[in-house]
C-alpha cells in the first residue's frame, strides 16, 4: 500500500475515533448592558482568553456589548429559549424569576467588598444559583458591579434626615422604592435612559448609582454632591443558557466553569480598581465628595430594617434563615 493511502487510512480512523466534540467548534454569544470599556466587558475578554486557551480555540465567545442583543430581560428570553448563548446581567434581573435574589438588594447588607464575595461565593450565592437550571438558565458565578452611592443637587447626604424630601430617582425595584420611603425621600422610579435629562431639568433633585455609572454618564455636570452611602451592593452574575449548556460535553462544560471561576477575580479586581478611579475623576470634575460615618450609617440600616423584615416575609423561609446565619457569619470574619 502506498504510504499516501496509508496517512489516508490513519486518518480516517482517527476521524471515527474522536469524540464528537473534537470536531465541533462552538461560538458564544455573550450579551450585556455595558459599554466596551465597562469592567463587565473586561470580564468578557478575559472570559474568552481563558476558554479559547483551555479548549484549544474550540470555543469562541464574541462578545455583544452596549444592548446590542436587547435589554436585560430581553436576553433572559434569549437564554431561557437557547437563541444566547451567555450574558452578565445585574442579579436585581433575576427576581422575576426567583424571588429570593431580591435578598441581595436588600440595603446595608454588606459593608466591605471582603464581605459581598463571601456571601455571594458561600452557601447563600450558590442555594440562589441552584434555582435556575428550573427556569432555564445556569450561573457560573458572581461578578462585581459596585456599592451604590447618592447624588444630589441640594446638599451632601451625611445622615438620613439629610435624605428627607428629596426626589431620588431609583431603579424600578419595590425594595429600593421602600427604602428610600424609609428615609423620607420621594423615590420616582424611572428609565435610566431618561434620568440625565430629569436631573438637568430638576424633575429630580438626585439618583443612586455606583461611582463608575455616575461617571460614564456625566452625571457630576448636573450634580454637585456626592455621597459615600454605600446602600447596597451590586453584583453582575454570569449566565449561561440551559439549552446550550446541555447541549456540552463535560469536558467543555468543565473548561467554561474553569474560565468563569478564573475570569472572576481579575473582573473584581479590575471594577473596584475602576470604581476607586472613577470617585477621584469626579472629584476632579468638580464633584464635591463626602464619606458617610460608619455610625450613620449604622442608623440608615437601623431605619431600612422594616423593609427588610416585610420583603423578607415573602421568601422562601428556609433561604432567608440561610441569608441571615450567612451575614452574621461573615460580619465576624
Amino acid at each position: 500500500m502506498k504510504l499516501s493511502r496509508v496517512v489516508a487510512a490513519i486518518g480516517l480512523c482517527a476521524a471515527f475515533a474522536a469524540p464528537a466534540w473534537a470536531q465541533q467548534d462552538r461560538l458564544i454569544r455573550f450579551g450585556h448592558l455595558n459599554n466596551p470599556d465597562h469592567p463587565v466587558s473586561f470580564g468578557v475578554k478575559r472570559f474568552a482568553e481563558l476558554l479559547s486557551a483551555k479548549s484549544g480555540g474550540r470555543m469562541k465567545v464574541q462578545e455583544f456589548p452596549s444592548n446590542q442583543l436587547g435589554n436585560e430581560m430581553q436576553q433572559q428570553s434569549a437564554l431561557q429559549g437557547g437563541v444566547q448563548q451567555m450574558s452578565a446581567p445585574a442579579t436585581t434581573s433575576l427576581a422575576g424569576i426567583v424571588k429570593e435574589f431580591g435578598l441581595l438588594d436588600f440595603p446595608f447588607t454588606v459593608a466591605t467588598f471582603e464581605q459581598a464575595d463571601a456571601l455571594l461565593d458561600g452557601p447563600l450565592g450558590q442555594a440562589l444559583i441552584a434555582k435556575l437550571p428550573e427556569k432555564g438558565l445556569v450561573a457560573l458565578g458572581y461578578w462585581d458591579l459596585g456599592f451604590r452611592n447618592v447624588t444630589n443637587s441640594k446638599h451632601p447626604i451625611t445622615k438620613p434626615e439629610d435624605l428627607e424630601g428629596l426626589k431620588i430617582r431609583v431603579i424600578p425595584n419595590p425594595v429600593f422604592l421602600d427604602t428610600f420611603k424609609a428615609f423620607k425621600a420621594n423615590p420616582v422610579p424611572m428609565p435610566f435612559a431618561e434620568l440625565y435629562g430629569a436631573l438637568e431639568s430638576k424633575a429630580v433633585d438626585g439618583q443612586e448609582n455606583p461611582f463608575s455609572v455616575i461617571l460614564s454618564n456625566k452625571f457630576y455636570e448636573v450634580q454637585k454632591f456626592v455621597s459615600g452611602t454605600n446602600h447596597v451592593y451590586a453584583a453582575n452574575i454570569v449566565l449561561v443558557s440551559k439549552k446550550f449548556w446541555d447541549s456540552l460535553t463535560p469536558a467543555e462544560q468543565k473548561w467554561m466553569t474553569e474560565a468563569a471561576d478564573e475570569s472572576r477575580g481579575y473582573q473584581r479586581q479590575v471594577s473596584r480598581a475602576a470604581a476607586q478611579k472613577a470617585l477621584g475623576d469626579l472629584q476632579a470634575k468638580g464633584a464635591q465628595y463626602n464619606a458617610l460615618a460608619p455610625a450613620e450609617q449604622g442608623r440608615m440600616r437601623q431605619i431600612a430594617a422594616p423593609v427588610i423584615d416585610k420583603f423578607a416575609a415573602q421568601y422562601d423561609p428556609t433561604m432567608v434563615k440561610l441569608y441571615k446565619s450567612e451575614l452574621a457569619r461573615i460580619r465576624k470574619q
